[in-house]
């Protein structure tokens, strides 16, 4: 959660969507791919904060004990309340229109 970080996690994010892009073959990998990649990284960021500050309006330290020293098992997965959904769209709805017009 530092600027460093988010920087960090949005060149390797970018660069790992780029490469998965031209993999699978999407349409305008090289536009498609990075984009992906640098929203995906922003989202799982503000997937992070919003749980974030649910755990702090709510007092707590963690999520649960299940993980210990970890948060809780919400903080293994809170990247996902927003990642999760925009990729459906993407890969459902976008680059089928992109392939097909």
């Amino acid at each position: 959660k530092t600027v460093e970080g988010v920087i960090g996690g949005c060149i390797v994010s970018a660069f790992l969507a780029t490469l998965g892009a031209w993999v699978l073959n999407w349409p305008y990998w090289w536009a498609t791919g990075p984009i992906h990649g640098l929203c995906l990284a922003l989202l799982g960021l503000i997937g992070d904060l919003t749980a974030s500050m649910l755990k702090r309006d709510a007092g707590l330290k963690d999520f649960g004990d299940l993980l210990p020293e970890h948060g809780g098992i919400m903080d293994r997965v809170d990247s996902y309340i927003f990642t999760a959904p925009y990729s459906w769209l993407v890969l459902t709805v976008v680059l089928p229109w992109l392939k097909y017009g």
